[in-house]
């Protein structure tokens, strides 16, 4: 087929030098597969080069503490994929014997394996001949083949994954799947596309019919919700106060500053008016974070207690004092990392 010869050529010439694509070892492919899914490689490389530097095999991240995953996982986000990483680690440990089941059907088994990421180990390990549907296929595709359905709905990704079963390359389905990747993150961008260089762009028909920036099409709209965030710095010579985050909420097992979460961006002080400290509190600064469905507005405020009133306040609001030149141990959210850079360690 015309779009396998012209996608393979142009992988075989241009392909990423990336670590992973120097092994078939699943492990690897499944670590950046994982990375992958949160950021650009430029950025996910530095990842993944640590995470491997620190566990060269899956028994070493699987007996690993749980803290040390999330600290190394910080700054990519959606840290439940962190937590999902360890408990499959242990997983394929415990009930695998340390091998990864060795095929897409039995792949999906595994906490935080999609279907995309199934396919892609099925495919590049295993050689397994199923399409890796992503952002970057649902773009190719829809573009080369003026695929106008709406991406966002289930029934569409059946067609790409119908398409990308009969057009892959079944003598090498992991460079096709490799090879639809590079082209979509470099070539076929969802902005500024660079069709002129495209290998693809003598039969591409959204190029013929003038339609590249209204492929693909996405309907559906992601509903994104206000949240108000007070973080309170209480500090004691060389320490300060740390809570780890329970519950499914964000966040979740990292350590932030104790909060207060409120309906609007006005602080009540109510929490502290027991102990007669309302006027401790005093104001540094405010940010807002954006993450994919929430908009976190975030204020600061430091406490200024003695270490008597910190006693009291540790029983009721549940939080530590840490050190300062131990908080390289605890994993923490981007804005709290940054404020702590800013303020503490700079």
């Amino acid at each position: 087929m015309n779009f396998n010869y012209l996608i393979l050529s142009y992988f075989d010439e241009n392909k990423r030098d990336l670590p992973w694509r120097y092994t078939k070892d699943p492990f690897c492919i499944w670590l950046s597969e994982i990375i992958l899914q949160q950021t650009r490689v430029d950025q996910g490389m530095k990842f993944y080069n640590n995470f491997i530097q620190e566990f060269e095999t899956i028994f070493d991240l699987a007996n690993a503490d749980e803290q040390k995953v999330l600290k190394l996982w910080q700054g990519l986000g959606y840290y439940s994929r962190a937590r999902n990483l360890h408990f499959t680690a242990k997983m394929i440990t415990d009930e695998y014997n340390g091998q990864f089941p060795d095929n897409f059907k039995d792949l999906k088994k595994l906490k935080g394996v999609g279907d995309y990421t199934a396919a892609a180990i099925a495919s590049i390990v295993y050689n397994e001949a199923v399409p890796a549907v992503d952002g970057n296929m649902f773009r190719v595709f829809a573009r080369y083949f003026n695929i106008t359905d709406d991406i966002s709905s289930p029934k569409t990704k059946k067609i790409f994954w119908d398409l990308g079963l009969e057009i892959i390359d079944k003598k090498r389905p992991g460079d096709f799947n490799q090879a639809v990747m590079d082209l979509g993150a470099t070539i076929c961008t969802p902005k500024q596309p660079k069709c002129e260089i495209c290998p693809l762009n003598e039969s591409c028909e959204a190029l013929r019919l003038n339609r590249v920036n209204e492929l693909p099409v996405k309907l559906k709209k992601t509903k994104i919700s206000n949240r108000f965030l007070h973080f309170i710095l209480i500090e004691n010579e060389d320490k300060i106060a740390l809570s780890k985050r329970i519950g499914n909420d964000v966040w979740k097992n990292l350590f932030t500053f104790p909060k207060i979460e409120t309906e609007t961006d006005l602080l009540d002080k109510g929490w502290i008016l027991d102990q007669n400290l309302e006027n401790n509190l005093t104001f540094i600064e405010e940010e807002k974070h954006i993450l994919s469905h929430q908009n976190l507005f975030i204020k600061y405020w430091k406490l200024n207690v003695s270490l008597r009133d910190i006693i009291t306040l540790q029983v009721e609001n549940d939080f530590e004092m840490i050190a300062l030149n131990d908080l390289e141990h605890y994993p923490l959210p981007k804005p709290i990392e940054k404020f702590i850079n800013k303020h503490y360690l700079d």
